[in-house]
């Protein structure tokens, strides 16, 4: 028996519990494309309902009614108008929060009236039940006239029931209503009668949509044409007809609750999450929290990171030692040392830092705070030209600038959405991390105060601190320059306080190592790789010099230590005069100002690729020349320029660090902001700006300090 796929959309309002049942519902059985046309994610998903039928989920955006305003929402729209050319869902689930019922309703008619077979999936409910409503389930199912099941996708609690009710709905044992929520054919009776001898397979409802959006459809001209015609012919009132069909829906919807959902008095004790915000929003006290949760997830990363860090580090210098010893002196087994385990140190030592990171802002996502951190600074946002759900997309950008500038679709005002991609990658991203951590640890000592402060977590949170002040500054410097005038509006819904789900916090932590490794771990192999070609090899004139030189000083050395001696003294030359160091000279006159050597211009170039790479390039450059049994640090530690001074002094370091917190180093992010803007203009603007902003800041700071 051949096997059957169908396609269901799933639906519902943000905030609703819609990604946790995709998530449940699929698995690991995911991908993520983009919707054409349009620079939306199209997050699909395979889910088997019976053993000979499979579906096909399409979580589509969250939305609050079928009359879109943002970018999002119009994708949503359009699947469900059935005017997208590649996604034709054949079963609706509709996600719908039974703690926030009435507003929930509104969408799920609509969806109902547009005739499609529907299943409803309540969540939410333990939390109706604490706030005291009480739902008849039963009851509310013959008044929709669509099955509704309970859920819970934190603790798996009715997704077998979801499925059977897909499978049995898909084998048309559930068909959508006859009976229309509101007699939508009263709204405008002519003009609907006329668009559906057009199109006889339209429902009531559905006509009101094609007579009001119908431009937005793709719709040969003549039929475009004829609409138009009707909407003159029959005096249609989008405006008018979208009010009064508003006002009926939520008519309906309160008889249909006071039937079927037993809500406490009004005056009833306030919830906890109420009680919570009047701390935590409070004018005063909601500020200095914020900064003390901000201020302990950046001690957290250093506190909670630096053992498994130390032990990846030493593990490796152990590793290097031992191959050293087992293999012969050829150049396979430099390749191996110096490129390949050199290049996987400079990864993984950083894995347990990303981990924390992600871990930590996705406890601070599933409690809710990360919401009320975007109505905190939405005061402070629009005097820079944006507004509070810029927020997300910046603390966003602490992780990863890539799906931080993708975040910034939800904001809806055109100026305020580029002003947020424009300066989202000032803030220090997780690619940063391990700069900073290894120039951290060479320059500033770690020292603890009071007993539990970090020095080195201080001035950390100190470099965060640059990009996000300096991230406003650009904002409010653009804004007088980006000539783009729409009104603006700022509408967030603050989720209740919950505990955070951590197995979801795990899974998170999980991938994001995964994708660091995988993703950016690619990168850093092929880039300690060329690297190690590069700094071994050179132009053979140069390199047959450097090496007839070694062999005359290796022969006039009589002991061990003039021997030893040559050896450094030698691959310090054949660096230095292979392609890796011949590039380095070339843009060290450049950069000697900002307080780098030619090694440290070259870890800037490779950045280019990905700002971690520094680290791996550090590690390659360094493993050429250095000690065996020697970690990282200690070889960066020991670098001296040719005048015996050393490379990292306290002021070179920290010009380093702003370089990096400032300068657009990451083609990805460049790559990413050309396609959400849809023009080579902004990411050629965002890297000038930057590298410039950085240079500057960074020639201050080496010559203040």
């Amino acid at each position: 028996m051949q096997e059957k796929n169908i396609h269901i959309a799933l639906v519902g309002n943000p905030n609703s519990g819609k990604t946790s049942l995709f998530n449940s519902l699929t698995g690991m059985n995911q991908k993520v494309g983009n919707f054409p046309g349009v620079t939306v994610d199209k997050k699909t998903g395979l889910c088997r309902l019976e053993p000979d039928l499979s579906s096909t989920l399409i979580d589509l955006p969250g939305t609050y009614s079928l009359y879109p305003r943002r970018a999002d929402e119009w994708v949503a729209y359009k699947v469900l108008m059935n005017a997208d050319e590649e996604v034709k869902p054949e079963i609706v689930l509709l996600v719908a929060d039974a703690s926030n019922l009435k507003r929930n309703l509104l969408f799920c008619s609509q969806i109902i009236d547009l005739k499609y077979p529907v299943v409803v999936a309540l969540t939410m409910m333990d939390l109706a039940a604490k706030k005291g409503i009480e739902i008849d389930v039963p009851g509310l199912e013959r008044e929709l006239g669509v099955p509704i099941i309970p859920v819970n996708p934190r603790k798996n609690k009715g997704i077998a029931q979801v499925k059977k009710a897909l499978a049995q709905t898909a084998k048309q044992k559930y068909l959508p209503p006859q009976k229309d929520f509101i007699p939508n054919k009263e709204l405008a009776f002519s003009s609907i009668k006329n668009v559906q001898k057009l199109f006889p397979q339209l429902s009531d409802y559905a006509s009101i949509h094609y007579l009001i959006n119908h431009e937005n459809f793709p719709l040969e001209k003549n039929s475009q044409d004829a609409i138009e015609q009707i909407e003159i012919d029959t005096k249609f009132n989008p405006t008018k007809t979208q009010a009064d069909e508003i006002v009926q829906r939520y008519t309906r919807i309160k008889a249909v609750m006071k039937q079927n959902v037993t809500e406490p008095d009004i005056l009833q004790k306030k919830l906890f999450t109420e009680k919570l915000d009047d701390i935590l929003l409070d004018r005063f006290w909601g500020y200095i929290i914020l900064l003390a949760v901000l201020f302990l997830l950046f001690q957290s990363i250093f506190w909670l990171a630096q053992y498994p860090m130390n032990g990846i580090d030493w593990l490796f210098s152990q590793i290097t030692t031992w191959l050293n010893a087992s293999l012969p002196q050829v150049w396979w087994s430099n390749l191996l040392v110096n490129g390949l385990v050199a290049g996987l140190n400079g990864i993984l030592v950083f894995v347990p830092q990303i981990m924390i990171l992600f871990g930590l802002i996705t406890v601070l996502e599933d409690t809710g705070y990360m919401a009320r951190i975007s109505f905190l600074s939405d005061k402070l946002m629009r005097k820079v030209g944006l507004n509070g759900k810029s927020v997300m997309p910046m603390i966003s950008g602490f992780a990863c600038a890539v799906p931080a500038i993708m975040s910034a679709r939800n904001i809806e005002n055109k100026k305020e959405r580029l002003l947020t991609i424009m300066i989202t990658p000032l803030m220090s991203c997780s690619a940063r991390l391990p700069v900073y951590t290894i120039l951290l640890a060479l320059v500033v000592p770690n020292k603890y105060y009071l007993g539990f402060l970090s020095l080195q977590g201080l001035v950390m949170m100190a470099l965060y601190l640059l990009g996000t002040v300096m991230a406003l500054i650009v904002s409010y410097v653009l804004k007088w320059i980006i000539k783009i005038k729409e009104k603006s509006f700022f509408i967030l819904e603050l989720p209740v306080y919950r505990a955070p789900r951590w197995k979801n916090v795990g899974i998170t932590m999980v991938q994001k190592a995964r994708i660091f490794v995988m993703d950016a771990g690619r990168v850093i192999i092929v880039i300690s790789l060329l690297l190690w070609f590069l700094s071994s090899f050179g132009p053979s004139a140069r390199m047959d010099q450097v090496n007839t030189e070694y062999a005359t000083l290796q022969q006039n050395a009589k002991t061990v230590e003039a021997k030893d001696a040559v050896t450094k003294e030698y691959h310090s030359a054949k660096l230095q005069n292979s392609y890796a160091g011949i590039l380095g000279r070339t843009i060290e006159p450049v950069i000697r100002p900002l307080g780098f050597d030619w090694k440290i211009g070259i870890a800037l170039i490779t950045s280019f690729a990905a700002r971690e790479v520094f680290v791996g390039t550090m590690a390659t450059l360094y493993s050429v020349e250095a000690k065996d049994n020697e970690t990282l640090k200690e070889k960066m530690q020991s670098a001296v320029r040719e005048d015996g001074t050393k490379v990292y002094t306290l002021p070179a370091a920290l010009s380093l660090m702003v370089f990096y917190v400032l300068a657009m180093q990451c083609m990805s992010t460049l790559a990413v902001v050309k396609r959400e803007t849809r023009s080579w203009k902004w990411p050629a603007i965002q890297f000038v700006y930057m590298t410039g902003l950085a240079y500057i800041m960074s020639f201050i700071v080496y010559h203040l300090f």
